[in-house]
């Protein structure tokens, strides 16, 4: 048996694609959970420096390593995505499409991937240099903020509608995303009131120290 023929024999077994569309999809959910929780635990270790008036720090290689893995998750979520739409679209037919669920998660897939070309080309290298969030300029710095927060909300999102199977066919795709730019905007709105008092706090501690450095020389 050559392997054309095994192929075609192994499509045509009822069993054996029910198996492999399972594979696909828990290589779809690993790369899913991988990016979600290296964000996560990013967001959060910013988050808790940004609280502490530390100027949100950015290790170099721990930016670089957040590029690398979340880059390949979403290489891995593409391409095991579209191999789960292959294999249903192959037995639902054309009408498989015209889920609105289905629409709303490659809508939101395709978002996050174009924001993450920004992060991955412009935002991360930036940081890079910074060292810090607080020290980028006042525009990249909001860009870093709103990037940041439609890449976590997104992620989020696109996790949501997967896993949310009651969902198909019983809601719009407007019904779907409704609450998806409100918590992009949320997000956003939430980390620049974040940063803004991480800052004003930060200044205050410095002139602070310069005053009680000015004393300290004029005794």
């Amino acid at each position: 048996m050559d392997l054309y023929t095994l192929l075609i024999s192994v499509l045509q077994n009822k069993e054996a694609m029910e198996l492999l569309r399972l594979g696909i999809i828990y290589i779809h959910l690993i790369a899913c959970c991988v990016a979600i929780g290296l964000i996560l635990t990013s967001d959060f270790a910013m988050i808790k420096q940004l609280l502490k008036g530390e100027g949100a720090k950015q290790c170099r290689e721990h930016l670089a390593h957040l590029k690398s893995v979340v880059g390949i998750s979403l290489i891995a979520l593409w391409i095991s995505g579209i191999a789960i739409i292959a294999l249903d679209a192959s037995s639902a037919g054309a009408q498989y499409f015209m889920n609105p669920k289905l629409q709303a998660k490659i809508s939101i897939v395709v978002l996050l991937t174009l924001n993450g070309m920004v992060l991955h080309n412009t935002i991360l290298p930036a940081l890079q240099k910074a060292g810090s969030l607080l020290k980028l300029s006042a525009n990249m710095r909001h860009l870093a903020i709103f990037t940041g927060a439609l890449s976590g909300v997104s992620w989020f999102y696109a996790a949501l509608l997967g896993v949310g199977r009651p969902l198909a066919w019983k809601y719009s795709l407007a019904e779907l995303t409704a609450a998806y730019p409100l918590m992009i905007i949320g997000g956003t709105v939430a980390m620049l009131a974040l940063t803004n008092w991480s800052m004003n706090r930060s200044e205050k501690h410095h002139h602070s120290w310069m005053q009680n450095n000015y004393a300290l020389a004029t005794r």
